[in-house]
């Protein structure tokens, strides 16, 4: 009971602080955000990389395979890192907050559609993964279906998003962090000292895989690794902060900072499901496997305790929620309705935007149930959408630094990259294996489809041949 009263009472807040900004995001452009300074770039930036995958998904890695799960915000660390160094400063100076608006920019017009439409899919896939998250917290907790918890859970989140946009995103973000963080420590030093030390960790859990950096594979932790560092260059959701910030400064300065904060964080969650393995491992894998690992393990902390750190890992769901279904609504507006919004009146545009936002909740959360029962890891489920978003940062660079680049053979890459990734998935999910060769995932097959397909498709349809037409 005291563990439902005090999530209760953070959701209650959360709400509260998000219908608040409500009174900051009276126009479109406050809603999709705009002259952000750093506190507000990290923490708003910050909910694309540390959410329900970086705490379920990362501790359900920890469960099954050890230390090596704590890969996927390292690799994300690595990624927002890449970005601060070689392209903060860029994409701040070209005025616009979508990615397909830079695909624009250099590319064309007919790119950005494409790309928004790609994108908006990648947003759409990784939203569910965060409210699969928070479902599964929702059973342990709630005594609820899933299906019913992710409904309520879902509906939360949509009511202050639309409420604040990108002010209430960055409003309450900052207290998620805060949150986020002081619970996970609080959490492993409780459970730590229930198991007897770190010593028994390593007693009761086999070395291989456990203890192993590889533990994953060699294959699954390098192709993280690509998926990040390329996916963070066209991160809709960790990206739009950046532009909206206040000058080119506060964008490299603040993405620089959110690596830092990203990277270590994943450490805490995977030892976590580490500690769940030993303590409650046959209860876990009773109620359906390793996305369990953190509710179990703090129903069976003190009330109080477990009440604090359940509402921090509800607080990295919320956190990442938010943006990631704003982003869907901000590119859906800028990107996919731009023509027909350019003759309306900014209330109409920010209509649209709130609508575009709520529904791209709703669809989320009908994705959620279906993945769940389909027994998708949260993920793979991620990564399966970065690894659409890291070949398209491939078709940028052409754009960037190939001046013989043709939209045309853009497009044509950019529609094949995705059929091989679905294509890539589909075959793994039926056989149990990747086509070709076990090693080449998803991420390799589609990066390298968009590297070759690319200037292949600009020798079928050159530069030269549009520009006469």
């Amino acid at each position: 009971m005291v563990q439902i009263v005090i999530i209760l009472a953070y959701f209650a807040l959360t709400v509260f602080i998000g219908i608040r900004a409500t009174k900051k995001s009276d126009s479109s452009t406050s809603f999709h955000g705009a002259q952000l300074g750093v506190v507000m770039i990290v923490a708003a930036s910050t909910g694309e990389w540390l959410g329900g995958t970086s705490t379920t998904g990362v501790s359900e890695y920890g469960f099954e395979y050890g230390i090596s799960g704590a890969w996927y915000t390292v690799a994300n660390g690595i990624g927002v890192l890449f970005l601060a160094i070689f392209f903060a400063k860029l994409y701040r100076s070209l005025d616009t907050v979508t990615v397909p608006g830079i695909l624009a920019h250099f590319i064309g017009k007919d790119a950005r559609f494409v790309a928004s439409i790609l994108l908006i899919f990648v947003m759409i896939v990784v939203g569910s993964s965060q409210v699969i998250a928070a479902g599964t917290l929702g059973v342990e907790i709630l005594g609820l279906p899933f299906w019913a918890s992710v409904l309520i859970l879902g509906v939360v989140f949509i009511i202050y998003t639309i409420a604040g946009g990108m002010n209430a995103v960055g409003s309450t973000n900052v207290v998620h962090l805060v949150c986020m963080y002081g619970g996970v420590v609080l959490a492993l030093v409780v459970a730590l000292k229930g198991l007897g030390g770190g010593s028994e960790l390593t007693a009761d859990l086999p070395q291989e895989p456990y203890f192993q950096p590889m533990g994953i594979g060699v294959s699954k932790a390098t192709s993280w690794i690509i998926a990040s560092l390329l996916g963070a260059c066209t991160a809709q959701a960790g990206l739009q902060p950046v532009l909206a910030a206040k000058d080119v400064k506060t964008a490299r300065k603040a993405s620089f900072i959110t690596a830092a904060v990203v990277a270590p964080f994943g450490v805490f969650t995977v030892l976590l499901g580490m500690i769940a393995k030993v303590q409650y491992g046959p209860e876990i894998e009773a109620m359906g496997g390793g996305k369990f690992a953190l509710p179990v393990l703090m129903m069976h902390m003190h009330p109080a305790i477990g009440g604090v750190v359940l509402a921090s890992i509800f607080a990295a769901i919320l956190s990442t929620v938010s943006p990631i279904i704003l982003a869907s609504g901000t590119m859906f507006t800028k990107d996919v309705m731009l023509r027909k919004l350019k003759d309306q009146d900014d209330k109409k545009v920010l209509y649209v935007s709130r609508a575009s936002t709520a529904v791209a909740g709703l669809v989320c959360i009908a994705l959620a149930v279906i993945f769940y029962y389909q027994k998708a890891k949260i993920l793979d489920l991620v990564y399966f959408a970065y690894t659409i978003r890291g070949a398209l940062f491939i078709i940028l660079l052409y754009g960037i630094y190939w001046k013989r680049l043709s939209e045309k053979g853009a497009i044509a890459s950019m529609l094949l990259t995705a059929v091989v990734g679905v294509f890539w998935v589909a075959w793994n999910t039926v056989t149990g294996s990747f086509p070709i060769n076990p090693n080449i995932s998803e991420t390799y097959a589609a990066v390298f489809t968009a590297a070759i397909a690319t200037p292949v498709f600009t020798l079928i349809f050159p530069k030269a041949i549009e520009s006469e037409k």
